[in-house]
């Protein structure tokens, strides 16, 4: 009814203060439009980053009355007395040091994926994380919150033998996708030298540190490649893969399908009783081809998933059965249009606000990385 006044649930809600470092396409294009729609639950109170027309664009487009405080320095957004969770969606070779600070400072951090190049840096942030008292760090994997992605968790439980799985994720440029989002995102380039200059020692010496002296990987510019590859698009498919089966034992081939142009590759893993099929790639064709599916002998399920750049497009279900009296059912399921986005701040709330523990914690992270590993050690060339 018009007039009608909130809720005592709405009225109670504690309102999170969300300081954020990194001002770029994710920052713009999904994270501050996300909590400007739960204002219930959100305030951003700081931004960060070492672009200060970054910063003056994305102040622009944070709702409120009172504009975000802005700064080049990230320490000062971590040590700020008005910020309850840090938001660290910089280049993932600065996420530990940043996240070391924050949680010095006593914050919570909510890492974008993936949490980091290296098994050091992420040991890093899981041993400060202990000693911040355990529980403080959120990692960003967002396809584990869509409410269909719950539902094929539960749906496979059901399924009483697995035969096999596969697991796909092959898509177009992402600026496709930005480019209609309705967000209107922004890059920039007016960077410190000294900046640039860090980022790229610490990058160079992060794909040392994973690839040569964690894996014993030759470092060449298509390791480089694919390691950089796989760590973003690939620990989604690889996260979401672990929670659904659990680990693998191994990887039995890997086969990176392109050296130059479009960098495309696959793989088999092996688990106990079944292997999964693994293939992604990026190409120029503008289409969103995300998909794990899992077969047993009388039960198919399937998750599908869509570009999350462009807001309301539901993640759905697909269960295929073999009834009892020999007929065939298949039925698609979405149980929501809310964006895996909005449910993972959904959940990130419940973890400041009520303490409960995130799935996706550093711990978990890690174990992306070792998969990855997996496949590095597993290329045949």
């Amino acid at each position: 009814m018009w007039g009608m006044k909130p809720t005592e649930a709405a009225k109670s809600d504690r309102i999170i203060r969300v300081g954020i470092i990194g001002c770029g396409l994710i920052t713009q294009v999904t994270h501050i439009p996300t909590l400007n729609h739960l204002s219930r639950l959100y305030q951003i109170t700081h931004l960060s980053d070492v672009s200060s027309d970054a910063l003056q664009h994305s102040q622009s487009k944070v709702a409120g009355a009172l504009p975000p405080k802005t700064t080049l320095n990230a320490e000062e957004l971590c040590t700020a007395p008005n910020v309850d969770v840090v938001l660290i969606a910089s280049h993932h070779s600065l996420h530990a040091s940043q996240a070391l600070v924050a949680l010095q400072a006593g914050k919570h951090v909510f890492i974008e994926k993936p949490i980091a190049l290296t098994l050091r840096d992420t040991d890093t942030i899981i041993n400060a994380n202990k000693k911040a008292g355990g529980d403080k760090v959120f990692v960003g994997y967002m396809r584990r919150y869509a409410a269909a992605f719950e539902d094929v968790v539960k749906e496979v439980g059901s399924i009483d033998s697995i035969r096999y799985a596969r697991v796909r994720d092959i898509i177009g440029p992402n600026s496709v996708f930005i480019g209609q989002s309705g967000s209107f995102p922004r890059t920039f380039g007016d960077y410190r030298e000294e900046d640039t200059q860090a980022l790229q020692r610490k990058t160079a010496d992060d794909i040392e540190q994973a690839l040569r002296k964690e894996l014993g990987v030759e470092v060449t510019p298509e390791t480089d490649m694919m390691w950089n590859y796989l760590s973003m698009l690939g620990s989604h498919d690889l996260s979401a893969m672990r929670e659904i089966l659990g680990m693998p034992k191994g990887v039995v081939g890997f086969a990176p399908c392109a050296t130059t142009g479009s960098p495309f590759w696959s793989a088999i893993f092996q688990y106990p009783t079944f292997a999964v099929s693994y293939e992604s790639g990026v190409d120029n064709v503008a289409r969103f081809d995300a998909s794990i599916e899992v077969f047993g002998d009388n039960k198919t399920v399937k998750l599908c998933i869509d570009t999350p750049f462009v807001k309301g497009l539901p993640t759905t279900m697909v269960v295929k059965d073999a009834l009892p009296d020999g007929s065939y059912r298949e039925a698609t399921i979405r149980r929501t249009y809310e964006d895996p986005f909005t449910l993972e701040w959904k959940e990130v709330w419940e973890w400041v606000a009520k303490g409960k523990i995130p799935k996706t914690g550093p711990e978990d992270a890690r174990k992306d990385l070792e998969i990855l590993g997996m496949l590095m050690k597993a290329d045949g060339r």
